[in-house]
């Protein structure tokens, strides 16, 4: 695919343009020109192509010849209507809420809230999961990570990457900062600013999650990213993730009767906004139940067991029902009733009236699953990073 970009604009003379023109030793600034040859063709075999380089080296003049200038994604919002709405309204909503999931976006009260009241990574992220959904054939996106802080974009970067690739589409990026290649791991990439073309032949960085036993110490840092209001579990232990010593996650892991057995019971699964995305979720959920389940160093009760988990995010009860290492225990789509919970408290208790007591009540749907473990795999080495 050959570039030739030649921009045109009218001369000016004005004094201070003449006077610019005689300090600076500047002939014209109405002219500019760009040559390039790209190995690729715009239909060719691809999925992800990066344009990068400085600002005015030409890389929108380029995007504009890749699918032509309509090809720009630029959606635009409703004002008084939730990012929930206003993805993919005809769309299934299991797709968009996992479109959402897929590019980091997994903080539920942000889902409720216009496009206008986000944050700026929270907007990067929906109109990513946006472009996601609607999945056009080709797509240019101009400014690509240019308004966020440096790990929202390289997470989100990373997170949009392999959520666009199990689309049928193409599109091409288009980004002054060098630090998101890497992490997106592009099929091509031209550089404006040394006018260089090269084959995917990016890997992504790696990063050490380690894992640490600890308290409800934690707890308020992760807090305002839980979709539940809710204080801490009773009786239970917590685990942090941490890169480089920054705490990323966070699971609380308690105990449940199964029969005359106990097992674990695990909840208050949180991953901070910046690292959504990256996979760090479900890594660290499977590592903390699986060591349980070997009754590894470190696991909440003191020999084997399995570990349940409830969840009400239907992106993550989609992603543990695909895991074989999980199986679905229940599946309440209504809520519970409170008032058999407060008849069961009643019953154990000295008094027979019991103020304000029951637990449920309310319309969440949950869905259930108990950590078995891999069917065919082998019992790992003790480890104490994933």
């Amino acid at each position: 695919m050959k570039i030739a970009v030649r921009n045109r604009c009218a001369e000016t003379g004005t004094y201070r343009a003449a006077r610019v023109k005689s300090l600076f030793n500047a002939e014209s600034g109405a002219h500019f020109d760009l040559d390039a040859e790209l190995d690729i063709e715009p239909d060719g075999p691809w999925k992800i192509g990066v344009v990068v380089g400085p600002s005015g080296s030409g890389k929108t003049s380029i995007g504009r010849q890749f699918f032509g200038k309509d090809s720009f994604f630029s959606p635009t919002w409703p004002t008084d209507a939730p990012i929930i709405d206003a993805i993919g309204s005809d769309a299934d909503f299991d797709a968009v809420t996992a479109a959402l999931a897929s590019v980091g976006l997994g903080d539920v009260p942000a889902w409720l809230r216009p496009f206008q009241a986000l944050s700026m990574g929270e907007q990067f992220r929906a109109t990513l999961a946006r472009l996601v959904v609607e999945a056009p054939a080709a797509a240019v996106v101009d400014e690509f990570t240019s308004v966020v802080d440096r790990q929202i974009a390289r997470i989100g970067a990373m997170a949009f990457a392999k959520a666009w690739r199990r689309t049928a589409g193409r599109v091409v990026l288009l980004t002054p900062h060098y630090d998101v290649l890497d992490w997106l791991e592009p099929d091509w990439v031209f550089d404006t600013g040394t006018k260089s073309f090269s084959r995917r032949s990016l890997r992504r960085p790696r990063f050490e999650l380690e894992i640490l036993k600890t308290d409800w110490r934690y707890w308020p840092f992760f807090a305002p990213h839980h979709y539940l209001k809710i204080g801490p579990m009773p009786a239970a232990i917590c685990y942090v993730g941490t890169v480089d010593g920054e705490p990323v996650a966070h699971l609380g892991v308690g105990c449940k009767n199964k029969g005359k057995a106990v097992e674990g019971r695990a909840c208050r699964l949180v991953v901070m906004p910046e690292w959504q995305g990256a996979g760090i979720g479900i890594r660290f959920l499977n590592w903390i139940c699986d060591n349980q389940l070997r009754g590894g160093d470190g696991a909440r009760l003191p020999y084997p067991a399995t570990t349940c988990f409830h969840t009400s995010h239907p992106g993550l009860c989609a992603l543990l029902r695909r895991q074989p290492a999980w199986t679905q225990i229940s599946a309440n789509l209504h809520g519970s009733h409170k008032g058999k919970s407060a008849e069961s408290i009643r019953r154990t208790s000295k008094s027979s009236v019991v103020m304000g007591s029951g637990f449920g009540g309310h319309f969440r749907a949950v869905q259930g699953f108990r950590y078995i473990g891999e069917p065919s795999k082998e019992t790992p080495k003790e480890q104490t990073h994933v």
